[in-house]
């Protein structure tokens, strides 16, 4: 059976529910009697009567359209009203094809203030009948005014035509492929027109096509169709208006035509453009001429209006034309009598503000925050963690009373104004034309949500300092109470923090020097000092400050960000006084701290494939290969700063920085791979039936990595020896190939660029060490550790697992590993190897004291040497033990009767204790194997669960002494033999070989750190 056809829509008339109240009933319902007879019988209804008699009494305007055609008025009320606005629209769209190939301007000009007239009552009616809400009424008159100028423009461009100045490429459609761009901005752009409002536009055109259609220069022919929209849409005739048109928001509009190219406009835009041209191209969208042409002038323009970073120092700027809109206009109070409710306190202009200054901080790295609604975008931000429901809620409800009463006011005689009356008698018709029963109801109404709004909107834009913050820094000799609050704030030596400041208040670091640097830094200077002062040492942290404002540059872009946000201040504060990298992060790229802001900072995710995906959103589409590794530089340095901010605000633990560090490595790894095959095929093409891989070792390798580890890499390859040529127009060798493709990816991750470098990388786990060329082929790699390699390099296979490249060729190098680790051997004598190994390392490298938490006897060093000899001796009984942790290793060892259970355990809980100060070291020391700082012990101490310095000292000593005994013999046995640290060596070296890297002539990092000797 067919199914059942839907009911018809109820009529307007139907749906009539209008909660208008009359002032004048006498006089009221003589003017509705006067024309009632025209009306069919039953037609008033009681819900139409109430609306007329509401618009009889309020509405000049409304009542004289309705008695000039009563038909209509009936007409409109007898259809459906999303029916009849759609039916106008047409109609008004379709008067510029209609026109013909030679339009009678003067015939479009009646059609179209016809078609408004009729628009506009169908508005009215449906808005103050109750059938729709706010959103539904202006949708409708934003699509009439888009329609109004696609048929004003269509009919100019015809009648371009008709005169030989214009050739369109289809003569039937001449507004598509023209070039000629109209943009709608403001409410028109955002769907939000008001009722009597003027439209914003703005006239572009592309210089190529718009040039071909006008057969010559195309200035002249669209400037003058520019000025004829305002003839055509703006003129009032004996008809009346369409819109008023403001070109106000175009480039320059002092000293510019009112059509400019888009070549124009992107150099404008691009070098003098300001944030409040940014906030009005949020809602900006193509509305007539060439529409695909538009959409992609606003896709090129997007740089412009939505920022790579968090762009604080916007709100500034925004606020800054608010207050100067006061200034001029006096509306600094909330009130009722002649307050404007666009522009004054409390009003539109407010709500639209802090949307719109949000929209341009958060919208660059926030796509889901560049929509054109602004009700949309409050729901929004509270999706993206900007703001709270209350605060959604409220605004929500006031910007719907206050655009509804901003069209009662519009309504009365179609006029475009937002300012309340100022008598008592006009007010109190407005409150019952606005549907309330009184004047004082109306009042409580408006000042309830005026307060609201200036609430919220003070919350974003107007801080204030507190008072008892004032500090006085010009003096030859500081003020007592200056000091007195500096020492309130936590500085043990003001005197020194007085100094210190005065010297940036005197120009000493060239980087606060800068007029709008000196002025932020003077209107949050109180705030910046309480921040530091609540850190662990504010002294030190004033110091670091002080240090990094003497390297960076300019400093006004991070005094912005920091002015602009609480937390972001007390973060930066702990940074400058915990973790000194970090600190010279964001003196680097203050912009880092956005990741702060994100809502995802604290439910962070550590695993490959999230942190991939976020790693390649940050690179996106790099328009060439510097570019691509300045973002790589530019990613990694913000999320391994994220990483550490995160460790440092206790939402990572040391174990998970550790693997997010590595996921990061990894993904680097990964994508600088990617692109540099991608270069080196242009070049010279694939090795048929080639593949390669990185392989990762040491911390890497484990997941453990720092914040300032380097990277053991090799670097394997594979292919078919019958051909080996690869096909690109400079052919190479496969070995020559591969070993080239090596180069350039080390080169990518270790050459620094403007932006820096990646990482320090060390390729001498290779076989044969630094001997031998940086890539090496599969069967070698396995060859060499079949035939040549010594236990110690077998050991560091225990940790090694494949980061990038192909997937097969991984996966058969993962095999191969295994087949190596699980060769049977005498556990005794790998033990004897190790402990001769470790005996020489500590001969020839010492320790840099009990704080070298990696070298230390007892230390990670070897605990990381009893887990590899473990492995080495066991994985071909116990092929699960591959990949696992040391932690897990040593339970999993008891498990199966290889370590006793009473020493497993503790050496479990000294390793995971140990790597955790290891990662807190790596994060707040400059020089992580030495003593720490009073500071860096605290902070160390605190993070690990300990009350002070004293206790983390001894905790430390306590944990090494337990695993010293299990290193020496005394307890750890590998297949029921003690390991001893000081065993008969298989082959026992006088020196360290030097493919260990650690010989003393080579053991030494690109970057001058030690390696890992896959510890």
């Amino acid at each position: 059976m067919p199914p059942a056809s839907l009911p018809p829509a109820p009529t307007l008339r139907e749906s009539l529910s209008p909660r208008l109240r009359v002032a004048d009933s006498e006089a009221t319902h003589a003017r509705l009697a006067e024309i009632a007879p025209a009306f069919p019988a039953g037609f008033l209804t009681p819900p139409c009567r109430d609306l007329l008699l509401g618009i009889a009494d309020h509405s000049p305007f409304l009542w004289r359209a309705i008695t000039r055609a009563p038909d209509r008025l009936v007409a409109l009320l007898e259809q459906p009203p999303d029916a009849a606005s759609r039916r106008i629209i047409a109609q008004q769209r379709a008067v510029g094809g209609d026109c013909g190939t030679n339009p009678d301007l003067a015939a479009v000009s009646r059609r179209i203030r016809e078609n408004r007239e009729a628009h506009a009552l169908l508005v009215a009616l449906a808005d103050l009948g109750g059938a729709w809400d706010l959103a539904a009424v202006t949708q409708a008159l934003s699509d009439f005014a888009d329609a109004s100028v696609s048929a004003a423009t269509e009919a100019l461009l015809r009648q371009g035509m008709a005169a030989g100045r214009f050739r369109p490429p289809d003569p039937a459609a001449p507004q598509d492929g023209s070039g000629l761009i109209v943009l709608g901005l403001g409410k028109l752009g955002g769907g939000e027109l008001n009722y009597s409002s003027d439209i914003d536009l703005v006239v572009f055109y592309e210089a190529e096509p718009a040039a071909a259609a006008a057969g010559g220069d195309p200035k002249a022919f669209f400037v003058k169709l520019a000025q004829g929209l305002v003839k055509l849409l703006a003129d009032r005739t004996v008809d009346g208006y369409v819109h008023r048109i403001d070109y106000r928001l175009r480039p320059d509009p002092g000293s510019t035509a009112v059509a400019l190219s888009t070549v124009f406009a992107f150099d404008y835009y691009q070098t003098l453009g300001q944030n409040w041209e940014r906030a009005a191209f949020i809602k900006a969208r193509p509305i007539a001429g060439d529409i695909p042409a538009g959409e992609a002038f606003l896709a090129e323009l997007a740089p412009f209006i939505w920022r790579r970073h968090f762009d604080f120092p916007a709100i500034a700027e925004i606020h800054a034309l608010k207050r100067q809109i006061h200034m001029v206009r006096g509306h600094e109070t909330i009130a009722v009598a002649g307050h404007d409710i666009k522009i004054g306190r409390g009003g539109i202009r407010e709500i639209e503000f802090f949307v719109q200054t949000q929209q341009l901080v958060f919208g660059g790295r926030k796509p889901a925050l560049r929509g054109r609604g602004t009700v949309a975008m409050l729901s929004r931000l509270v999706a993206e963690g900007w703001i709270d429901g209350k605060a959604r809620d409220e605004l929500s409800a006031a910007y719907d009373f206050l655009r509804t009463l901003e069209h009662r006011i519009q309504m009365v005689r179609d006029e475009q104004t937002q300012r309340l009356p100022t008598g008592a008698e006009a007010l109190t018709a407005l409150a019952l034309f606005s549907g309330f029963p009184d004047l004082p109801a109306f009042e409580a109404a408006l000042l309830h949500h005026a307060g609201r709004v200036q609430a919220h909107y003070a919350l974003l834009f107007e801080a204030e300092a507190d008072a008892d913050d004032t500090l006085v820094f010009g003096e030859t000799e500081p003020e007592p109470a200056t000091l007195a609050r500096l020492g309130a704030f936590g500085f043990r030596d003001p005197q020194r923090a007085w100094e210190t400041v005065q010297g940036w208040h005197l120009g000493r670091r060239p980087a606060l020097r800068t007029g709008r640097a000196r002025e932020i830094l003077a209107e949050m200077l109180p705030a910046l000092l309480r921040a530091l002062g609540g850190t662990a040492d504010p002294d030190a942290a004033l110091l670091a400050l002080d240090r990094a404002f003497a390297r960076m540059p300019a400093v006004a872009e991070l005094l912005a960000i920091l002015r602009s946000h609480e937390r972001l201040r007390l973060l930066f504060a702990d940074i400058l006084g915990t973790a000194p990298r970090l600190a010279d992060t964001v003196g680097l790229s203050p912009h880092v701290l956005d990741t702060v802001l994100d809502a995802d900072f604290v439910v962070p995710a550590t695993d490959p494939e999230t942190v991939r995906t976020q790693y390649r959103a940050l690179v996106g589409q790099p328009a060439s290969h510097e570019e691509f590794l300045d973002r790589c530089r530019d990613a990694t340095r913000q999320m391994v700063f994220v990483t550490g901010a995160r460790l440092l605000s206790g939402i990572l633990t040391p174990r998970q920085a550790g693997e997010a560090y590595t996921a990061i490595a990894e993904t680097t790894v990964a994508l600088s791979l990617e692109a540099e095959e991608r270069r080196f095929g242009l070049d010279h093409g694939a090795v048929p039936r080639g593949r390669c891989c990185v392989l990762a070792l040491g911390r890497l390798g484990s997941r453990q990595l720092s914040a300032e580890s380097d990277l053991d890499l090799v670097f394997l390859y594979d292919f078919d020896p019958e051909n080996r040529t690869s096909d690109g127009r400079r052919p190479l060798d496969a070995v020559v190939a591969y070993n080239r493709l090596a180069q350039r990816l080390f080169a990518a991750l270790t050459t620094a660029t403007r932006r820096g470098r990646l990482y320090a990388v060390d390729l001498r786990l290779r076989p044969y060490g630094s001997h031998s060329p940086p890539a090496v082929q599969l069967s070698g790699f396995a060859a060499y550790h079949r035939d040549e390699a010594e236990p110690w390099e077998h050991m560091a296979l225990a940790r090694a697992r494949v980061v990038a490249g192909d997937a097969d060729l991984g996966a058969a190098v993962t095999a191969e590993i295994a087949r190596i680790l699980g060769k049977p051997r005498d556990p005794a004598k790998v033990c004897a190897e190790a402990g001769a190994m470790r005996a020489l390392v500590a001969r020839e490298r010492g320790h840099a004291g009990p704080f070298d938490l990696k070298l230390a006897p007892g230390a990670l060093f070897d605990l990381d040497f009893l887990a590899q000899s473990i492995v080495l001796s066991h994985a071909g009984d116990w092929p699960g033990c591959l990949g696992l942790g040391a932690e897990d290793l040593f339970r999993g060892a008891a498990a199966r009767g290889l370590l006793p259970a009473a020493t497993a355990e503790p050496l479990a809980e000294t390793y995971g204790f140990l790597d955790a100060v290891y990662q807190w070291q790596r994060l707040v020391m400059a020089d992580p194997a030495a003593e720490p700082s009073e500071t860096a012990s605290w902070q160390i101490a605190k993070a690990v669960g300990l009350p002070d310095a004293r206790s983390l000292a001894a905790e430390l000593r306590r944990h090494r002494r337990r695993s010293q005994p299990c290193s020496r013999g005394s307890g750890a046995r590998c297949g029921g033999r003690a390991v001893s640290r000081a065993g008969v060596p298989l082959r026992k070296p006088s020196t360290l070989p030097a493919r260990s890297g650690i010989q003393s002539g080579l053991g030494r990092n690109h970057d001058g750190r030690g390696d890992d000797f896959g510890a």
